[in-house]
């Protein structure tokens, strides 16, 4: 092959391009656009002179919920709401905070805190494995834990039964004196 031709392989064909996780809010959440606007539908028809900015909230709510996600990739997390968007370089986040209502918070090294758009609880098991290790799998750590806490627990109930068994020969033993001496 010629010198410079780009129908050879190559070392950057090789390589598998760096894949993103997407995390968006679940398309099920269509389903409640459409009751909303069924619900607003039947107002406006009422009184459109007056009531026409009702369509406008289904319109708002499904725009909510095709913009909003956060893409995790090699560089970092991506936060994008219906308004703007963010990069966070992998370096920037020190941790996670996990509110019990709403979204996953990062943690920032300047001490901030950022929202992770369409990642609530449910959603957290798919933020650690796509960030390949960056952020620690509580989960794992936790089920390591419960596991380590059992085989402490079964190790004293061993330790106790083998406790308890050699006192018992004891009281075995002083048994059979203390019948002899009713049978006299």
């Amino acid at each position: 092959m010629p010198e410079g031709s780009d129908t050879g392989s190559s070392t950057e064909h090789d390589r598998p391009a760096p894949t993103a996780k997407v995390i968006r809010t679940p398309r099920l959440a269509f389903l409640g656009v459409v009751v909303l606007l069924l619900g607003t539908f039947f107002f406006f028809v009422g009184a459109p002179a007056f009531l026409w900015w009702l369509m406008s909230l289904p319109v708002a709510v499904g725009v909510w919920v095709l913009r909003t996600q956060t893409t995790v990739s090699e560089s970092g997390l991506d936060p994008r709401t219906v308004f703007g968007s963010r990069h966070l370089d992998w370096a920037q986040v020190e941790g996670l905070r996990i509110p019990k209502r709403g979204f996953v918070r990062a943690h920032l090294t300047d001490g901030s805190e950022v929202t992770l758009p369409a990642v609530s609880y449910d959603r957290l098991r798919d933020l650690i494995t796509a960030s390949d290790g960056r952020i620690p799998d509580l989960f794992t750590a936790a089920e390591e834990a419960e596991e380590r806490a059992w085989a402490e627990r079964a190790a004293a109930e061993k330790s106790d039964e083998e406790a308890a068994e050699k006192t018992a020969p004891e009281t075995e033993s002083k048994a059979p004196d203390d019948t002899a001496d009713e049978r006299d």
